[in-house]
């Protein structure tokens, strides 16, 4: 686990497989985030119990405050000292600062534990909200890339952005 303030960050159960259907859908979240449409409870249990729980290549945490879950930062290990962050917020913890303040825990956790030296941000261009948080949370961004993410079979255009080990600092507090 990690703990961030008001913030904990803890790893997927079984459990949380409904609440990851309920948010995924979110027509907001549709929009810019590569999941099934529709999206069906199956879909969440493959994604919680193949991808976020014991995937070597992928760390998931759920996001909570005062047990309420908020929130799903990811990060994908190339195992190379590089990584993509990856993340979602469900659609009533929008606007609290909640994923800028999970991303960097997650981040600096990644940097103190992982070996990671740098952390890599992609999002489709015009999801302005997950560039916001990118930006927030110390993201450095590096440019367009041309038709690098598919979304929907469709190729489209990305923004990237990049966070170093050194561009972070530490924090005392953040675990896991």
């Amino acid at each position: 686990m990690i703990t961030a303030g008001r913030l904990l960050l803890r790893p997927f159960t079984t459990a949380d497989v409904s609440w990851v259907c309920e948010v995924s859908q979110d027509p907001v979240l549709q929009q810019y985030v590569g999941v099934p449409s529709p999206y069906l409870i199956e879909h969440a249990q493959y994604f919680v119990e193949h991808l976020a729980i014991g995937n070597p290549q992928r760390v998931e945490f759920v996001v909570e405050e005062d047990g309420e879950r908020l929130a799903r930062v990811g990060l994908g290990l190339r195992g190379d000292g590089t990584a993509e962050v990856g993340y979602w917020t469900a659609p009533a913890a929008r606007g609290r600062g909640v994923a800028p303040e999970a991303v960097r825990a997650v981040c600096r956790w990644a940097f103190e534990t992982q070996g990671l030296e740098l952390i890599e941000w992609r999002a489709e261009i015009g999801n302005d909200a997950s560039r916001r948080v990118a930006e927030k949370a110390g993201f450095v961004m590096e440019g367009q890339l041309r038709k690098r993410l598919v979304h929907r079979g469709q190729r489209v255009d990305a923004w990237i952005g990049s966070l170093l080990k050194d561009e972070l600092g530490t924090t005392e507090g953040a675990r896991r």
